[in-house]
C-alpha cells in the first residue's frame, strides 16, 4: 500500500518540478547584433569581431550576429535596415553616415552605435558628442586639424604639388563639412583645391576627364562607400597620370595608392564592441558619449612613391610611418 504522505509528496514534487526542469532544457536566447555596413572584407570589421572576443562574445557562442552588406549601393541601407528591425536585434552597429541614418529611420528604440561616423553632432545623427541623447551613439572619425596634417604629409613627401584635385560627393549630407576642412586646410598648406564631384560609378570617366584637364598635379579621394567601393579604379588612374595620391584609409595604400594618413578604422571598430558590451548590460545610448580617435595611422607605399620619383622623407619613418 502506497502511504498517503509519500504520495502526496511525490505528486507535488514531481508538478513543482517539471516544470522547472522543462525551463532547465530550454536553449537560452542569444543577444542578437545587427551589422550594417558597406563591404564584408577588411580589417575596420575584423576589429570589431576581435573587441566582441576581447570581451568575452563569440559568435555562434553567446551570441548572434546578423550582417547586411551594402556592396558600395548606398541606396540598399533603408531596406537593410529594416530586415535588421524586423529580425529584433538587440543593437544595430552601422557603419557610415547612410548606414547610420537608414537605421535610425528604421528604429528608433533599437540603439544604435556608429562604429564610423564624420560630424554626427553637425548632421543630426546625435544632439552633442558628450550627450547624444536618443538611441544613437558610438565613434567619429573626425578630429581637430586633421585634414591638416594629412596635407602637410603629402607636402613633404611631394614638395612641388600645388594643384590637388578632390574627388568627393556634393551631395552627400556629411561631405560638404569635409570639403570646409579641404578648402582651409589647402589654404594653410599653400595647395589650389580643385573640387570633382562623384556621386556614383558613372561619373568617374568625366572625373578623370576633368582632373586631366584642369592639370592637377596630385590626388585625394574622400573615403566615401562609393570611392571605397572603386578604391582600385581610382589609385589605377593616379597611377596611370603620375599623380602623388593621399587617402585617409589604409585600404587604398593596400591597393596601390601613395600615401594614407587618419584614424585607425581597425581600432575604431574595436572599440566600437565596447559600446554594444556597455549596452546589453543595460547602458542607455543617450548617456554614452560619442568618442573621437586616439589612434592614428601613417601609411606609405614605397613601390608606388619609387614610381613617382619620390623620396620617403626619413622623418616620416621616424614619426611612426609604416611601408605597405
Amino acid at each position: 500500500m502506497i502511504d498517503r504522505r509519500n504520495f502526496i509528496g511525490t505528486l507535488a514534487g514531481g508538478l513543482l518540478a517539471s516544470p522547472f526542469t522543462t525551463l532547465a532544457q530550454q536553449p537560452m536566447k542569444l543577444p542578437r547584433i545587427g551589422i550594417l555596413g558597406n563591404e564584408v572584407a577588411g580589417p575596420p570589421w575584423e576589429g570589431f569581431r576581435q573587441g566582441m572576443r576581447d570581451l568575452g562574445y563569440v559568435d555562434g557562442r553567446n551570441v548572434t550576429m546578423e550582417l547586411r552588406w551594402s556592396e558600395g549601393k548606398t541606396a540598399r541601407f533603408p531596406a537593410l535596415a529594416i530586415e535588421l528591425v524586423q529580425l529584433k536585434v538587440d543593437v544595430i552597429v552601422a557603419s557610415g553616415t547612410q548606414a547610420i541614418r537608414a537605421a535610425m529611420d528604421a528604429t528608433r528604440t533599437i540603439p544604435i552605435v556608429m562604429a564610423v561616423s564624420a560630424y554626427p553632432d553637425k548632421i543630426g545623427l546625435v544632439q552633442s558628442l558628450a550627450r547624444p541623447g536618443g538611441n544613437v551613439t558610438g565613434l567619429s572619425n573626425v578630429s581637430p586639424d586633421l585634414m591638416d596634417k594629412r596635407f602637410e604629409l603629402l607636402k613633404e613627401i611631394a614638395p612641388k604639388v600645388s594643384r590637388l584635385a578632390v574627388l568627393w560627393n556634393p551631395a552627400s549630407p556629411v561631405e560638404p563639412n569635409g570639403f570646409q576642412a579641404v578648402q582651409a586646410a589647402g589654404a594653410a598648406t599653400g595647395l589650389e583645391i580643385r573640387s570633382i564631384g562623384v556621386g556614383t560609378p558613372d561619373d568617374y570617366a568625366a572625373a578623370f576627364t576633368t582632373v586631366t584637364d584642369g592639370r592637377a598635379d596630385a590626388l585625394y579621394a574622400f573615403a566615401n562607400p562609393v570611392n571605397s567601393k572603386f578604391r582600385q579604379l581610382i589609385v589605377d588612374f593616379a597611377a596611370k597620370s603620375r599623380l602623388p595620391d593621399i587617402y585617409e584609409d589604409r585600404v587604398y595604400i593596400e591597393a596601390g595608392g601613395l600615401l594614407s594618413y587618419g584614424p585607425s578604422f581597425n581600432d575604431m571598430f574595436r572599440r566600437a564592441a565596447t559600446y554594444v558590451d556597455k549596452i546589453l548590460k543595460g547602458a542607455k545610448p543617450a548617456d554614452l558619449p560619442v568618442e573621437q580617435p586616439i589612434k592614428f595611422e601613417l601609411l606609405i607605399n614605397p613601390r608606388t612613391a619609387k614610381a613617382l620619383g619620390l623620396t620617403i622623407p626619413k622623418s616620416m619613418l621616424e614619426r611612426g610611418g609604416e611601408l605597405i
